[in-house]
């Protein structure tokens, strides 16, 4: 079971988005049978069963066992991953393009370079995991709070000075090399750079923290106040 799978597949995130088969996913991160879920979403173990072949046929859910109960077999089964995130990629044709948007301060280019994000990141762990290897990845997540907006603009100045002195420190720019130290001809392979390097996508985000909702105070606690 993975962790995060990243849906792609149009038909897979329209079932994914159902109600009832989002519960069931929720109570198929531990296997079980359609009678067991039946006990527990409260439907009948035929309606249960239904959206179950629903699920397996997009990849959602995988068998991992039968069981032989007399005359009858039970299936058991367990949801392909603990979370699921669906990619821009179902929804291809209104993703946003991040190159429409671009711009340090849109707030609708960082949503679109989220959207890769997902995109991206859900292809490569589908592959290193087809490979059985060790994705490389690095993040960083906080929270700053600036006293002023001229704090904040001064900090998102010097961020992109120092991200890319940084770039520029690191980034394998050179040309491939032949055979006698001559540039070789073609194109370097994807994913890789003129030098050889593999490639990496830099991304870094900022953004206010969501307020929490201010709960209103009941009527006893205002007479206590």
């Amino acid at each position: 079971m993975l962790d995060i799978e990243v849906i792609e597949d149009p038909a897979a995130a329209e079932a994914s988005l159902d109600p009832i088969r989002t519960r069931i996913l929720r109570e198929l991160a531990e296997p079980g049978s359609a009678t067991q879920l039946a006990a527990k979403v409260g439907l009948p173990r035929q309606k249960v069963n239904y959206h179950l072949k629903a699920l397996e046929r997009h990849g959602l859910v995988e068998l991992v066992e039968e069981r032989r109960k007399g005359n009858v077999t039970e299936r058991v089964l367990q949801a392909t991953a603990a979370s699921y995130l669906i990619s821009p990629v179902a929804l291809a044709s209104v993703a946003p393009d991040p190159h429409r948007f671009s711009g340090r301060f849109s707030a609708f280019w960082l949503l679109a370079l989220a959207g890769r994000m997902v995109q991206e990141v859900g292809k490569l762990i589908a592959g290193a995991a087809a490979a059985r290897q060790k994705l490389a990845t690095f993040a960083i997540d906080g929270e700053i709070t600036f006293r002023t907006a001229a704090d904040r603009a001064a900090f998102a100045e010097e961020l992109g000075v120092a991200v890319t002195r940084l770039v520029d420190k690191y980034h394998d720019g050179g040309a491939a090399v032949g055979p006698g130290g001559t540039p070789a001809g073609g194109s370097p392979p994807n994913g890789t750079s003129a030098g050889g390097g593999r490639k990496h996508r830099l991304v870094v985000a900022l953004h206010p923290v969501l307020k929490t909702p201010i709960k209103p105070l009941s009527a006893k606690e205002q007479d206590n106040d």
